[in-house]
């Protein structure tokens, strides 16, 4: 047997007015995904521990099974790994977001999704102009990057700028949870402001801002943490080799600790212009040779974050018949029978633009394995399903048997 997860972040939602109080995934047009729910078992994941903020980072670890109140050591750390980035043993990770203020708050969170071209100008220049024997700074994909520091304590409150837009800025910057922590704080928020009077007039920002683009005029540190220790995924679940398929910098760190090979896709951006296709025929070629695949999916998690019903039907039907219908029809002609999931981390509401800690539903599919009664795949005929609730490592013991 084979496995397949195909995770769709963020698509999850809530009943919005302008769509007759469905969720868009009520509204979207998703045949094959419905097939596959229809054929398979259904339920809800809980995939955000007690005590755990409803990140990607938490809930795709949960996800795939791991317990968070031992390997969690922030977000940064995760990042890293993709990105070939040692964490040494006195240093401190930390994701670095680009992101737009205006009028002294926070826009939004990732610059208008600024090109990698660009972003990686203005963090070079930071690191030439802020830079230090102890702070540093390293490019990463579109407005995600990662700032490491020799020394620094990680027990701090961060807010993630997604969780905040319209908010002042200075309301929000980093606090120290401990004494021992307050040097630390001081020192971030400091780089933040300088970053923010260095970023405002660069020539990147003045070209962005001629065109009607929004600027990415601050830096944003936040989701601090060591080199977490982590058994690999392979060992957990006696599995011979797995890949992991993502744009995002953050979901291949998670899969390098988990022990999976990173499958790298042209064209994969992380938005709704990604390469589905592409996608879909690299998680094809991955199971023919991996006993498990991880495929990951952004798009729907940044339309959320934007607010935008229609994009985010728009990137859930994309899932479904540019991503899972191809792979679905092939991997069923295959002799050695191939499980599939299909779920979201956790909800992206459009109406609040941030995540949400609700339980997600999920599908798995066995083939030869009597399916229940759910015919169709949305949060609440979700709730129908004969697997109930379940919690974090639950799903994947369920799924890998």
């Amino acid at each position: 047997m084979k496995y397949l997860i195909i995770l769709g972040d963020g698509m999850a939602d809530e009943p919005i007015a302008s769509l007759g109080n469905k969720t868009p995934l009520q509204a979207a047009n998703i045949p094959t995904i419905d097939k596959i729910a229809a054929l398979g078992r259904n339920g809800l994941l809980d995939t955000i521990p007690e005590g755990f903020a409803p990140g990607s980072e938490i809930a795709n670890l949960s996800v795939l099974g791991y317990d968070l109140n031992k390997v969690f050591e922030g977000r940064g750390s995760l990042e890293a790994a993709s990105m070939g980035v040692a964490i040494e043993p006195n240093e401190m990770a930390m994701r670095c977001n680009l992101i737009c203020i205006e009028d002294g708050k926070i826009k939004n969170h990732s610059a208008g999704h600024i090109s990698n071209e660009e972003a990686h100008e203005l963090i070079l220049f930071l690191q030439q102009e802020i830079g230090s024997d102890i702070a540093n700074f390293f490019a990463g994909v579109s407005y995600r990057h990662l700032f490491k520091l020799k020394g620094g304590n990680k027990f701090l409150k961060c807010t993630p700028p997604h969780d905040v837009p319209g908010t002042p800025f200075a309301n929000v910057m980093i606090q120290a949870e401990t004494p021992e922590a307050q040097q630390t704080a001081d020192f971030l928020n400091e780089l933040t402001l300088k970053s923010q009077a260095l970023l405002e007039n660069h020539p990147v920002n003045l070209k962005r801002a001629a065109v009607g683009k929004d600027k990415a005029n601050s830096i944003w540190l936040w989701s601090p943490g060591y080199k977490p220790e982590m058994k690999t995924l392979l060992e957990t679940y006696h599995l011979n080799r797995g890949a992991v398929i993502s744009a995002v910098d953050l979901i291949k760190g998670i899969g390098v600790y988990a022990g999976l090979e990173v499958i790298e896709v042209e064209g994969a951006t992380g938005l709704y212009n990604t390469n589905y296709e592409g996608k879909a025929q690299a998680a094809i070629d991955a199971l023919r040779t991996n006993d498990f695949v991880y495929l990951h999916i952004e798009a729907s998690d940044e339309a959320g974050h934007e607010g935008n019903v229609e994009l985010k039907i728009k990137t859930i039907e994309y899932l479904d018949y540019r991503v899972t219908k191809p792979i679905f029809e092939e991997v069923s002609t295959w002799d050695e029978p191939v499980t599939i999931a299909i779920l979201p981390d956790h909800p992206t509401p459009c109406a609040i633009k941030t995540h949400t800690n609700s339980p997600v539903p999920f599908i798995i599919y066995k083939p030869g394995e009597q399916g229940d009664d759910v015919r169709v795949y949305d949060e609440f005929s979700a709730r129908k399903g004969s697997y109930g609730l379940l919690k974090g490592a639950e799903f994947i013991q369920n799924l890998i048997q």
